[in-house]
């Protein structure tokens, strides 16, 4: 079974492509929604977290998830140790996940599939990317965060012209009607790479 990454920087409309996919009729698997589920799933991870974190980690089995921000987002190193814990979790849930789908390939799409050396796993790669002024206006509008804070949160992530360099594919998501066009186009690539 041939695996792809899907990803992107905030607001390039990574999930929008993963659905537009997934109306061709391939599986896609959302990392971040499943690693929140993983997570907050009584067992050793949820322990794991625990430790890390502390008991404020967590409020009944749900993700305290302003207390965890505000705990790793200034510390590095912990934000670093909290992935060891996850990212792990995620990849065997993935390839189970996985094992079990009947289609041509299947997509894993992901926030930080370059950053965290992910994209090594996968057969092929897809970036998606969109004007950082497009990207903008829409977390404005999906969010309510402020341009300031938006813009602060795009500086900790990876240029596109440094993900470009690692993608087999990227699509440019500036409006639906060429984007449809591009994912049919990189499907049927893919499709004749698994043939």
């Amino acid at each position: 079974m041939m695996t792809v990454g899907l990803t992107g920087g905030m607001g390039s409309g990574k999930t929008t492509v993963a659905r537009l996919f997934a109306a061709q009729g391939i599986p896609v698997y959302d990392s971040d929604s499943m690693a929140r589920k993983l997570m907050e799933t009584p067992g050793k991870l949820m322990t794991g977290i625990t430790e890390l974190l502390g008991e404020e980690a967590y409020v009944g089995n749900k993700l305290n998830r302003s207390f965890i921000a505000g705990k790793v987002f200034d510390d590095k190193a912990l934000l670093d140790r909290l992935n060891k814990l996850v990212h792990p979790a995620v990849k065997r849930d993935f390839r189970r996940w996985a094992a079990v789908q009947d289609a041509p390939y299947v997509i894993q799409e992901a926030a930080i599939l370059f950053e965290n050396g992910s994209y090594k796993e996968h057969d092929k790669t897809i970036l998606v990317t969109a004007p950082e002024e497009v990207r903008v206006a829409r977390i404005l509008k999906r969010d309510g965060s402020s341009e300031t804070e938006i813009r602060a949160r795009m500086e900790h992530q990876w240029k596109d012209s440094r993900k470009e360099a690692l993608a087999h594919f990227t699509i440019f998501n500036k409006n639906l009607e060429s984007t449809r066009e591009t994912v049919k186009e990189v499907h049927a690539k893919l499709l004749q790479t698994t043939g």
